[in-house]
């Protein structure tokens, strides 16, 4: 490609999105910049510390059972506080945390406080996906979401790195040093960032809703399409979480060192910061149907193949095959929820969506440990291609009585009177290169996203919201 032609697709990348997304997209980064905590975390307790790794596993448990708890509680509180508000309080209380995290010295205080930093960082994550909802427009949700998980992968990407050498000289800099940039993405989003929840339906009287407009979580848990889709996620996690807990354990089965294992899943770090951007232009406007389907055959066979990798080359090529599978489903499946959830219920939906990507944390350690334990890695590579496969047909499923993005009409989920959201869609209009929604709450990523959509590594690997 020229430099002309580079030019061109980087502006077209970046263009028609408002200057809010750009605020969050920045606030994002920075959150990955100073990821430390959850990285470091085991090392930290075992090597300086000097605590046993049992007890480490415990509070790595509690930091993402603390994820779990705060899912639906910071979903509530994104429909009744607003956006605003939740990202405040999660970040402030994150950056609260995480320092105090820094100087406890007592086991069950460390735990405790874990628990509370799990809480707080996971909460910010649905209202950051309803706002991002809230501001974009349908069409351009694909590629903002896209962006937003390249900021995740590309913060990680060097806080990694940075990371190690400030925990070689100290831990408890590191752990000030992410209060301190949490902190700071608390005060862009004070000072740059505007509620953007919708407004409330007007009523006879000249007053307005409730604030939840009727959305409670009892109807989030009734909408079967949505709840669907939501398990469909949990198995897809399930799959992508293997990465880092199933891949290190059958690589060292294998012989090899961690310095094997970190050059084989840097592979993946590597190729979402140089191809998101690039894929997500090619699917853009393709049918999503089809990319959740694919994207779910290729994570399960990507890691079926590592059954038969011996070598660090051949661990690596099997990174590449799901790797290719997580930025194509990251921004594809946020973009699902979005289309599935009401406007006036974006913060519950999103709260959901968040928890089975926490529950399938929690799970993915101990699926790995038993299945390989008792019948070996080979039996757990199979597990994720079977897995992959249910998802890749419980996606068929569930969307295939939805017309194509070819322009087919069909009604979309239900906007209040009076709705000024600036992402939503004229009802029984379908944009191109997203996905229609079905009937909500009756019938019915970024990873996803996201990273953060998401959002499979970014729980499995530490990935701070």
């Amino acid at each position: 490609m020229s430099v002309a032609g580079f030019r061109r697709a980087a502006h077209e990348t970046v263009s028609g999105l408002p200057r809010e997304f750009w605020w969050l997209w920045t606030s994002t980064l920075v959150n990955r910049l100073g990821a430390f905590v959850a990285t470091f975390m085991a090392l930290y307790l075992t090597m300086d510390r000097g605590y046993s790794a049992s007890y480490a596993g415990l509070v790595a448990a509690l930091h993402g059972l603390g994820g779990v708890v705060s899912s639906l509680g910071a979903g509530v509180m994104t429909d009744r506080l607003g956006r605003r508000p939740t990202m405040l309080i999660a970040q402030t209380s994150t950056a609260v945390s995480v320092a105090v995290l820094g100087f406890m010295e007592h086991p069950f205080a460390i735990a405790a406080v874990a628990f509370v930093v799990g809480m707080a960082s996971n909460a910010s994550r649905p209202a950051v996906q309803a706002m991002m909802a809230d501001i974009v427009r349908p069409e351009d949700r694909v590629r903002a979401f896209s962006l937003n998980y390249w900021a995740i992968n590309l913060g990680f990407a060097v806080s990694s790195a940075g990371a190690g050498f400030i925990a070689e000289y100290s831990y408890l800099a590191g752990f000030i040093g992410e209060a301190a940039m949490t902190l700071f993405c608390a005060v862009v989003v004070f000072l740059k960032v505007p509620e953007s929840r919708p407004e409330q339906a007007p009523v006879a009287g000249g007053g307005k809703a409730g604030k939840d407009d009727g959305v409670r979580i009892g109807t989030v848990l009734r909408d079967g399409r949505f709840m669907g889709v939501v398990g469909l996620s949990f198995l897809v996690s399930l799959i992508f979480q293997q990465g880092y807990v199933g891949l290190p354990v059958a690589m060292g089965a294998d012989g090899l060192s961690s310095s094997d294992f970190g050059t084989a899943i840097a592979v993946n770090g590597v190729l979402i910061v140089v191809l998101q951007i690039p894929v997500t232009r090619f699917i853009e406007h393709r049918d999503p149907r089809r990319l959740l389907i694919i994207s779910a055959l290729l994570a399960g066979y990507g890691f079926g193949l590592t059954a038969f990798a011996g070598s660090v080359g051949v661990y690596a090529l099997t990174v590449c095959v799901w790797t290719l599978a997580e930025i194509v489903n990251a921004p594809i499946q946020t973009g699902l929820i979005v289309q599935l959830s009401p406007a006036q219920g974006r913060g519950r939906y999103q709260g959901m969506y968040t928890m089975s990507w926490a529950v399938a944390a929690l799970i993915a350690p101990l699926m790995s440990g038993v299945v390989i334990d008792h019948y070996g890695a080979a039996w757990l590579w199979g597990t994720c291609a079977v897995l992959g496969t249910v998802a890749a047909f419980g996606y068929w499923l569930l969307m295939r009585n939805l017309p194509g993005s070819a322009g087919s009409a069909v009604p979309a989920a239900p906007v209040p009177a009076g709705e000024s959201s600036a992402g939503t869609a004229p009802t029984g209009v379908v944009v191109a290169g997203s996905v229609p929604a079905g009937p909500v709450p009756a019938g019915g990523k970024d990873a996803g996203a996201a990273p953060a959509g998401g959002a499979a590594k970014d729980l499995a690997a530490g990935k701070k919201a």
